[in-house]
């Protein structure tokens, strides 16, 4: 680094301060152990030849137990040389193929193209005989897929090519899965929520086809420091696994800084200079000192945002060019062009969404921005982690967002350097998800009586596949797929595939947005944002998925407007606490987005409201929610701005007890819903089935509600601003809103909660296949 990180602090810091934290993360010795004796000296000498002359514990220790054939996760932090612990059994494999001998093959799933890609290069560099390696994603040529199913023993690839491809074609592969030796879940901490389960079933169809074929691999997973990873892995692939935890590689130690954006006054009310700003400025800062720097920020348009006015701080300058913006969305070789530039340093800044969090090779990087808390404690280490090399400490500073989390982030430090790892959140007895993935393995092989006591509740969903006419059991207790033609299952998302960004004159395609997110990004009139160029949408086709756009650099940005419809289904559990309660349960929400607002740059002032005409969305989900007799709300003011303040607050700070962030969440409030008839706030997650994010609030609501309360009262506004009670995703404009009723109907909600509680768990009868379950599979999955 080109100057001590206290001297990098220092020429950030303006003259109103900002800094608000500062811990230093001492420096970690390494140490070495010999070989085990297991590890051939031919793969030693070629370890040697790019100069590991010998392993760390950790990664000779997670490398034995698959050699003996254990599942095994190690969980270690970011550049700690996890990939060597499963590189180390498979090239031992790879030579018995050199000699002559039918090895074992081995299957490397990344949950991004470009890490697969990146393990590609870096298996590249090793000599070791008989290893053949092949790359098989979305991008690959037919006939390079029938070369690697043929001849291929590491095929790199992800769980998307897996799900769509080759497990629809398990007779193409024939050949890998039945000398299927060893499966690789590489950065395995990313697959929670939602997309979790719809992995977990994936990789358990997976293993039963590879079973099918006579093959028995065992599994090895590289993870971020996490909590209870061999749990995590467990839920995964439904299979017993160890852990390997304790890192011993070396760090230069690190300066991390947690950061609150300058706060002026506009007409006595403070407010906060923009975090996307401080960040572009710090970026800017850092470059011009020669400082390799990679900036996080929490969306697509935020990098490029940080990225362009990065690049115009720095005017003349020709730094400028070696700033770039790395996001999803960009051409495929965009994105690697983007990669190779920033490995070989022609790239001295890059702000990039989470793209990059996972195990690309970036190293040599001397800083790291995060713009905003990403909203997991295994995300923060492993960003910050990006940044040291050699013996030079590195720098990482958190720049608070304008958001109730952040606030209080920045102000309980403790909230983050004391506070262990959360455990990952995964269900894959989801029945939304559960159900398609059903489908889909039935068609892949009929499913059999053990298939289904493997995963609870998977018999009552198949019977209802069953009486949907879409499954068959047949004497013997098998189930056969029956559909006319096979479930589209997507594993990143509810609805359809991507939508494409394509402008109107030339037809050249720009990028893709999740059809998911379409209504908000890309609707009729949006600015669009690509590697500094704004773009507006001429058309939003659904039908046929695209977006037209034409380039344009308009004095506005747009904002959404939605309407959003919650109807309760059913309630698992209820905490009655007096005047108040607390429930769980399933509900079903409707929203639609009907207008959006051009807003002035850089005011924020509305210039006007144009309507839209899309189709409402429509999601069953999990929520918590919690009512309070008007009776005891005697004395709160502005009773609907006070709930509408206290929820935007509570979503805001549920990812501190959650393993989610904000965009995983909705919420709603009403003075009188129309199931409870009494003020009720609604908070639930915002993917089909649910994610498990509601029920953990539910299962710490005091911890959550209590943080929430104390968010709002530290907060030194006086009506309520962003770092409280204003939400960015508010679809009514963050009107109305009432603070000081917020904290009182807080206050009331845990003065109820320290009384007598009454607790009611409701469940609908169970069926004879369920206890049947139950009496094979006690206790939790």
């Amino acid at each position: 680094m080109p100057a001590p990180a206290e001297q990098l602090i220092a020429a950030l810091q303006s003259e109103d301060g900002g800094l608000r934290h500062l811990r230093r993360l001492p420096p970690r010795r390494s140490v070495r152990c010999e070989w085990p004796a297991w590890v051939p000296a031919e793969v030693r000498d070629a370890l040697a030849d790019n100069g590991i002359v010998r392993p760390w514990p950790h990664q000779a220790e997670a490398a034995t137990h698959a050699y003996e054939g254990r599942d095994v996760v190690v969980a270690t932090g970011t550049a700690s040389g996890k990939s060597l612990a499963y590189l180390l059994p498979l090239l031992t494999e790879a030579l018995r193929n050199d000699g002559g001998e039918e090895a074992g093959r081995t299957l490397y799933l990344a949950p991004t193209k470009a890490l697969a890609a990146d393990q590609a290069r870096a298996v590249g560099e090793f000599a070791v005989p008989g290893l053949v390696p092949a790359i098989v994603d979305g991008d690959t040529p037919f006939e390079h897929r029938q070369w690697a199913q043929r001849f291929a023993n590491l095929v790199l690839s992800n769980p998307d090519l897996l799900h769509h491809s080759l497990l629809p074609r398990h007779r193409m592969w024939r050949s890998l899965l039945k000398n299927l030796k060893y499966v690789v879940v590489d950065e395995c901490h990313v697959y929670r929520g939602v997309f979790g389960a719809h992995v977990a079933l994936t990789l358990r169809r997976l293993l039963r086809l590879a079973a099918h074929y006579g093959a028995a691999p065992t599994v090895i997973a590289a993870s971020a420091t996490a909590a209870d990873p061999a749990a995590s892995l467990s839920v995964l692939t439904g299979r017993p696994a160890v852990a390997v935890t304790e890192d011993h590689s070396p760090h230069p130690g690190a300066t991390v800084a947690l950061w609150e954006p300058v706060t002026y006054e506009i007409e006595g009310e403070p407010q906060q200079a923009s975090t996307l700003s401080e960040t572009s400025r710090m970026l800017a800062q850092l470059v011009r000192r020669g400082v390799r720097t990679l900036a996080f920020v929490p969306s697509r348009r935020g990098a490029e945002i940080v990225a362009a006015e990065a690049r115009s701080r720095l005017g003349a300058d020709p730094r400028a060019d070696r700033i770039a913006a790395y996001r999803a969305g960009y051409l495929r070789e965009h994105r690697r062009e983007l990669e190779s530039d920033l490995r070989d340093g022609k790239l001295l800044g890059v702000a990039t969404t989470n793209a990059l969090e996972l195990g690309i090779d970036v190293t040599g990087l001397d800083a790291v921005l995060l713009c905003g808390y990403p909203g997991r404690l295994a995300s923060f280490w492993q960003q910050i982690g990006r940044a040291g090399r050699g013996d030079t400490e590195a720098l990482a500073v958190m720049l608070a967002k304008d958001d109730p989390l952040d606030t209080y982030l920045v102000h309980h430090p403790e909230a983050i350097f004391d506070r262990p790892v959360e455990s990952s959140v995964c269900d894959p007895s989801n029945p939304y998800v559960l159900a398609g993935h059903l489908c889909l393995a039935a068609e892949e092989l009929p499913l059999r009586e053990a298939d289904l006591d493997a995963i609870p509740g998977s018999r009552a969903v198949a019977e209802q596949l069953c009486e949907q006419k879409m499954l068959r059991r047949r004497p013997g207790g098998r189930y056969y797929w029956i559909g006319s033609e096979r479930p589209e299952v997507s594993l990143r998302g509810s609805g359809p595939m991507g939508v494409d960004i394509a402008e109107t004159s030339t037809g050249r395609l720009i990028g893709t947005v999740d059809a998911a997110a379409s209504h908000r990004l890309v609707h009729r009139g949006a600015l669009y944002l690509h590697q500094g160029e704004s773009f507006i949408v001429d058309e939003l086709d659904l039908d046929d998925g695209v977006a037209l756009v034409h380039a344009a650099k308009p004095p506005w940005t747009t904002t959404t407007q939605e309407i959003t419809h919650l109807e309760i289904l059913g309630e698992r559990e209820r905490l009655e606490m007096g005047p108040a309660t607390l429930c769980l349960g399933e509900v079903e929400v409707t929203s639609n987005v009907i207008s959006y607002q051009r807003r002035r740059l850089p005011s924020g002032e509305v210039i006007d409201t144009q309507p839209l005409d899309l189709p409402p969305q429509v999601l069953r989900t999990v929520a918590v929610w919690w009512t309070v007799d008007p009776e005891a709300l005697e004395g709160v003011p502005d009773l609907p701005g006070s709930l509408h303040a206290a929820e935007h607050a509570s979503i805001g700070l549920l990812p501190l007890i959650a393993t989610c962030d904000r965009w995983d969440i909705g919420g709603l409030s009403t003075a009188a819903h129309m199931d409870t008839e009494l003020p009720t706030v609604f908070v639930y997650d915002g993917h089909p089935g649910g994610a498990g994010f509601a029920e953990q609030a539910f299962r710490k609501w005091q911890d959550w509600l209590g943080a929430t309360r104390g968010a709002i009262a530290g907060c030194t506004c006086r009506h309520g601003c962003p770092s409280c009670i204003q939400s960015p995703k508010c679809g009514n404009g963050n009107e109305p809103l009432h603070k000081r009723g917020a904290l009182a109907l807080l206050d009331r909600l845990l003065e109820a909660g320290r009384g007598p509680v009454t607790t009611t768990v409701t469940a609908p009868p169970a069926t004879e296949e369920q206890k049947k379950e139950e009496d094979l599979w006690p206790g939790d999955f």
